[in-house]
């Protein structure tokens, strides 16, 4: 069996002379004998950011614009009937224990096509289906 002995590339570091200026370490950079050299400037190099680096960076700033967007956009489903349009006017109703919306409905228009009349009553109370609970207050839409 071989052993291979892997280094790092660092030296150990040596001693520095007793008689060594302590005025001369603080304000020099010392080589390995030990010997202080003048302070160097200070290189700074500019940021350079990789494409992929682009993209995240623009995406992350332009994340709480495109996160206000979504709130205004999705956030503006007020109902119709509630929207001050025009001078427009609603008759209002209140749901009563056993009414459902086909019966409003059919009693707003019974010559007209009940579904239609039902679609126009959630859309301007802004509901997600078309359940009603008792007492609850909905805008109707004026019979033709």
């Amino acid at each position: 069996m071989s052993a291979a002995i892997a280094t790092t590339g660092f030296q150990a570091s040596r001693a520095l002379p007793r008689d060594f200026d302590t005025s001369v370490r603080a304000q020099g950079v010392y080589t390995q004998t030990g010997v202080a050299q003048a302070p160097s400037a200070v290189v700074r190099t500019r940021l350079r950011l990789t494409r992929r680096g682009r993209v995240v960076f623009t995406v992350l700033a332009a994340l709480p614009l495109v996160v206000w967007v979504l709130v205004l956009v999705l956030g503006s489903g007020a109902a119709a009937a509630d929207v001050d349009s025009a001078g427009a006017t609603f008759e209002y109703v209140t749901v009563g224990q056993g009414d459902s919306l086909w019966a409003i409905a059919e009693a707003i228009d019974p010559s007209g096509d009940v579904r239609e009349v039902i679609a126009e009553i959630v859309r301007l109370n802004g509901l997600d289906d078309a359940v009603v609970e008792p007492g609850q207050r909905l805008a109707l839409p004026l019979a033709p």
